[in-house]
């Protein structure tokens, strides 16, 4: 048995078929990890959702923003961005089923060697309260009632931790923090604003949340993806999976038992030109 973990789809199946096409994958034995981001810029979200979807129980998705994003236009809440390109998922006969199988998925999903998420782990946790955080997010977006923690996300605030913060807050940080985070301040504070990498940012007061000092460490290795331009980094008890397969580059997976990397170059006619 083998697990193989994937970076950022963002609706680029053909990538991802061509991938597992090529690899030793035996869907009676292995199980692939999913880093999330599986809709949102390329050419097949809905198709993507299905897919995936289709893989029952051999399939381990950790949400991603642009996933939390498309249940936050389904409710209403936000409009399309001219970018998405998530149109069809919202005209499907089975529109609802897919939005409801979505809405069902981690933040952050656990082998007995690694973690899987989108963005990554909050510094200032321990697994014990990341573990903690991920199961409160997870549990209010299985309700039926599960539309405030949508409406309440769209924040850059509270960017610390703290048991002073109120349900909302505690909410807001734990989404930021496994979707969206980048880089941290020394004092362990979430930075929303820098998405370029960690090279291109002048503010030296900023570091990726993987190279914080203070991090507390997990005993794990955290698999994320999100951040195309770290290009693969691989250190730290880290690995990057998100080679920005949608803006032209690669779709990555890794094989975790050998530590073999798999990539399947971009279609380049279903590339994006719009970094985010």
């Amino acid at each position: 048995m083998s697990n193989y973990i994937i970076g950022d789809i963002q609706g680029c199946l053909n990538e991802l078929k061509l991938l597992i096409k090529n690899i030793p994958l035996d869907f009676n034995q292995d199980t692939l990890w999913f880093t999330g981001d599986l809709v949102a810029r390329g050419p097949n979200s809905l198709e993507t959702l299905r897919f995936i979807k289709n893989l029952g129980n051999k399939a381990k998705v950790a949400l991603g923003n642009h996933d939390l994003h498309l249940l936050a236009i389904y409710l209403g809440i936000k409009k399309m961005k001219r970018q998405d390109n998530i149109a069809a998922i919202f005209s499907a006969k089975d529109k609802e089923e897919l939005v409801n199988w979505l809405r069902t998925q981690s933040l952050m999903i656990e082998h007995d060697e690694f973690i899987v998420c989108h963005a990554g782990i909050s510094p200032e946790w321990n697994l014990f309260t990341a573990r903690t955080a991920a199961r409160a997010v997870e549990k209010e977006l299985k309700k039926k009632s599960w539309s405030w923690i949508i409406k309440n996300m769209y924040r850059n605030t509270p960017n610390s931790w703290s048991n002073t913060l109120t349900k909302s807050e505690r909410y807001r940080y734990i989404i930021n923090a496994f979707t969206r985070m980048r880089f941290c301040y020394s004092d362990g504070k979430l930075d929303m604003n820098h998405k370029a990498s960690p090279n291109k940012v002048k503010n030296k007061k900023l570091s990726p949340w993987f190279k914080l000092p203070s991090r507390q460490h997990l005993n794990k290795t955290i698999l994320f993806g999100h951040w195309s331009t770290l290009e693969g980094y691989k250190d730290n008890n880290v690995i990057s999976l998100d080679t920005g397969c949608v803006w032209g580059g690669t779709l990555t997976m890794l094989r975790w038992e050998d530590k073999t990397f798999f990539m399947q170059k971009s279609i380049k006619k279903n590339t994006c030109n719009t970094f985010n």
